[in-house]
């Protein structure tokens, strides 16, 4: 059997395989709430084959929002629709984990409490797009808005807005929660030497001073519901949502590294974003590196077949492999890929918003009767 396949324990949950389903937005809540639904339930029960499903990126505040139609996980209403999707994985065997998330200065005013401005580690406006509403009030993809730079209180507030919706998740029934510390949001918006100038203790002179939130916030979530149900999604050389290369790079994410593995945490999950484009792909031979720093579970997503992912493993950089794309099309992916059946390949256009269509319809394999 392939190494894929096998069994892996993470904390105190034993996963039936090393396959999970990596967090991709699909915007398909539509309602008051922003609260998880009935399809939201049925669309990762379909999925639960996987060793562990990862949830799109959870809003944390109505203030980490970036994008519409989102289910959130600050509010009763949103715990209770949470509530739903767990119990159904649950149901089928399966574990899942929720990514929370705090986008930073990727949002938009009509996105945000009061129409207020976004915020970041500096006050720099972002060269891109999140999906909010336009002057016309419309739904649509709109340029981001120009932030304004976290006071020191703005950010123990975040802090703490971190925590309670890591709370929120175990209430919800969540195994653990995965950071978001990746994409350019707000956590690697201060991790990045390039935009983050800052004279104060979250400044960008030293790397100890830019890991320091995404470390505070890592240990405060450890505290408040467990290091074994705590782990973080970060993109080391990721340049996507405008963040710029900077010396110390690689320096930056292996110190990371050194700093997450005192940690004892469930897993760290590197985002390979290859997929996006080539400047985007991280060094050939820096997962090796990685792993040299952190001997804990690290797990790795980017356009990664079955037989690429088999490779990783077994060449001991990696533990896990999350597909993305491939699970939209194909809720069964691991039953296709332990017998090698056809895999489905999704319409884009179906990827985000909409309604149940290209999202809960996609049937399991049909193997055909002699």
């Amino acid at each position: 059997m392939m190494k894929l396949f096998s069994p892996i324990t993470m904390g105190k949950l034993e996963l039936n395989n090393r396959i999970a389903m990596a967090p991709m937005t699909r915007a398909r809540v539509n309602n008051p709430f922003d609260a998880a639904d009935d399809d939201t339930a049925t669309y990762f029960a379909q999925r639960a084959s996987a060793g562990l499903l990862i949830t799109e990126g959870s809003q944390i505040s109505k203030q980490g929002q970036g994008f519409l139609f989102i289910p959130g996980i600050y509010s009763e209403e949103q715990v209770q629709g949470w509530q739903k999707t767990t119990q159904a994985v649950h149901a089928k065997g399966g574990k899942i984990f929720i990514q929370i998330w705090h986008v930073g200065r990727m949002s938009h005013t009509s996105l945000q409490p009061n129409n207020q401005a976004p915020v970041s580690s500096v006050a720099v406006k972002a060269k891109g797009t999140c999906f909010a509403y336009d002057e016309q009030d419309n739904p649509g993809k709109v340029d981001v808005s120009e932030p304004t730079a976290l006071t020191p209180e703005g950010i123990e507030a975040i802090k703490q807005d971190y925590v309670n919706a890591a709370k929120n998740a175990i209430r919800a029934g969540f195994d653990g929660v995965e950071i978001h510390g990746a994409n350019g949001y707000l956590l690697e918006q201060f991790i990045n030497a390039g935009l983050n100038t800052r004279d104060d203790q979250y400044g960008g002179q030293t790397i100890e001073n830019r890991l320091r939130l995404t470390l505070e916030v890592v240990d405060d979530i450890a505290a408040a519901i467990g290091s074994d149900k705590t782990a973080i999604r970060i993109a080391p050389f990721g340049r996507f949502s405008d963040m710029p290369a900077f010396e110390g790079e690689e320096e930056t994410w292996l110190a990371l590294g050194d700093e997450l593995n005192k940690r004892n945490l469930a897993y760290v999950h590197l985002s390979e974003q290859g997929t996006i484009g080539d400047a985007f792909t991280i060094p050939k031979g820096f997962t090796t590196k990685f792993r040299q720093h952190y001997k804990g579970i690290i797990m790795i997503a980017g356009g990664f077949t079955k037989e690429t992912a088999e490779e990783y493993i077994q060449s001991g950089d990696v533990d896990m492999v999350a597909f993305g794309r491939p699970y939209i099309g194909n809720p069964d992916l691991v039953e296709r890929m332990q017998n090698n059946w056809p895999l489905v390949e999704a319409d884009r256009a179906i990827f985000y918003g909409g309604d149940s269509h290209g999202y809960i319809d996609f049937p399991a394999y049909q193997v055909e009767s002699a």
